[in-house]
């Protein structure tokens, strides 16, 4: 009888509910981790796809996916070789037809036997960081870019897109906060919402450095200074500094200048760098030309082994075979580079991701290809330049064209995009406007382009959603929909701000 009271005394303190999954009872931080380049308004726009294919008239025929740097979903080709290279590998039994073996260049028949060679199939696991013979084509890669000597293999991680790599880091880098430690992260505003969202599922704390928008979205070591101070005066124990180079989502691009003076900040503070270089490739302008913060690192001096004195730098960079030119989003290919890194902390990022086995191989492989493509003097090479040059330039005008239009939008401006895929546009919104967003419980910039989705079809991410000065407005464009769409775009944006400062004024 005591042992049946005792047991209705539990259910009353605990019921059969708590012990089940639901919204109460999950983890808060996953509740409280924020994307917004997937957020509400993408999943409105998910709905209005599912509306027009039943039939439903709209002010438009479809909606444009400008939220995300997607290439490929905005009628991006792929290139050739890299394709026919990855199908030999997918459908070996191609290689025994005479007739389709001839039809296909001889180098793409030898870097698919090459990596055929090299794994037991593409379907089995692979090494924790990746094949081998991918990674030291990364090594070779980077030596090749930065003109300066790469050591091991070892210090190179092939991932499931950058991300994880990131994904990754912090883990390594936050500590849980009951060990008594407050661990954080400096990351500019605007940001890549990635990083926001990781340091939440982390449980660290973040710390923002504003970029300086009259300044073309510049940054200063200076100014990083004054906010890793502020944030050391609060307890917090800085681990790293982000830095997103070119800038995603302002379009910015580094000088190397600036870039010295934040790898000394970073060696004489004791930051970790995570470099996030996804968009080397992507460059508009000829005045600050990409330099790799790895190739930096190494003119001053820097050494890629660990310095336990703690006198060197320790640096990650991260790149991606998701944009550039290639844009192979889906392929989930990437990876990341330690530079000064202690080996027993890279032993422990082995473990991590072996716990995951491996990253995917069609990704690995796709990595491959990205940093080893066909040479000059090679078969492939002709048609690989033309299709690369070809999409590099279209880029390029498609990037001046939205730059420029919105700097002719009244109550708009926007500064030139130097790199990366995306617009950042600054908005100005009458003040009626704004206490209207206010009355309804919303941020003005993410009503704007949900307003702008439902009347227009293009679906924009809110400043908000990436962090902006307080009292400033934004949203974020790619700078990806095809030529022959880009006027039609840039005019719907244009006529609908115009409607928005006239019904408001």
């Amino acid at each position: 009888m005591a042992l049946q009271r005792a047991a209705l005394l539990l259910a009353a303190v605990l019921p059969v509910a708590a012990a089940s999954l639901s919204a109460a009872t999950m983890n808060d931080q996953v509740k409280a981790a924020q994307y917004a380049v997937r957020g509400p308004i993408v999943a409105k726009a998910g709905e209005i796809d599912a509306a027009l294919a039943s039939g439903e008239k709209m002010p438009f025929s479809k909606t444009v996916a400008c939220n995300i740097g997607n290439p490929q979903a905005l009628r991006q080709r792929p290139l050739s070789f890299h394709r026919q290279v990855l199908s030999l590998i997918l459908y070996p039994e191609q290689l025994e037809d005479p007739a389709a073996r001839a039809a296909l260049p001889d180098d793409v028949v030898a870097r698919a036997e090459k990596y055929m060679a090299n794994m037991p199939n593409v379907g089995a696991y692979t090494h924790s960081q990746g094949l081998p013979g991918v990674r030291k084509e990364v090594t070779e890669f980077i030596a090749r870019r930065d003109g300066t000597p790469v050591g091991s293999t070892d210090n190179v991680f092939l991932t499931n897109g950058a991300s994880e790599g990131v994904r990754m880091l912090f883990q390594v880098c936050m500590r849980a906060p009951d060990t008594g430690v407050k661990d954080g992260v400096l990351v500019p505003i605007p940001q890549y919402p990635l990083y926001s969202a990781l340091t939440t599922l982390c449980r660290g704390e973040f710390v923002p450095y504003h970029l300086n928008e009259a300044g073309g979205w510049s940054m200063t070591a200076a100014d990083v200074k004054e906010q890793l101070d502020d944030a050391r005066a609060r307890g917090i124990n800085v681990r790293g500094l982000v830095v997103i180079n070119p800038g995603n989502p302002t379009g910015n691009c580094l000088s190397k200048d600036a870039m010295k003076d934040i790898i000394q900040l970073c060696a004489d503070e004791g930051l970790v760098l995570m470099a996030d270089e996804v968009y080397q490739n992507n460059i508009w302008t000829s005045t600050l030309p990409f330099h790799s913060f790895r190739k930096v690192a190494a003119e001053m001096g820097f050494k890629e082994e660990y310095d336990a004195s703690g006198k060197g730098l320790q640096l990650v960079s991260f790149h991606s075979c998701s944009k550039g030119f290639l844009g192979e989003c889906g392929l989930r290919g990437g990876y990341f580079e330690l530079f000064g890194i202690d080996p027993e902390v890279r032993a422990q990022i082995v473990k991590l991701a072996s716990i995951s086995l491996c990253s995917n191989t069609l990704g690995q492989l796709a990595t491959g290809l990205m940093v080893r493509p066909p040479a000059e003097g090679e078969p492939s090479y002709p048609k690989y330049k033309e299709e690369r040059d070809a999409i590099l330039s279209s880029l390029q005008r498609r990037a001046e064209a939205l730059s420029t239009a919105f700097g002719k939008i009244p109550g708009m401006s926007c500064q030139p995009i130097a790199g990366a895929l995306y617009a950042f546009p600054s908005i100005d919104l009458p003040k009626k406007y704004i206490a209207e967003a206010e009355k309804k419980g919303q941020v003005a910039d993410a009503m704007y382009c949900m307003s702008l989705l439902e009347e227009t079809g293009i679906v924009c991410v809110p400043g908000s959603g990436f962090g902006q000065e307080e009292g400033t407005y934004h949203f974020r464009t790619t700078i990806l929909p095809p030529e022959d769409d880009m006027p039609q775009v840039i005019e719907s944006i244009s006529r609908f701000h115009k409607k928005i400062l006239k019904q408001y004024k």
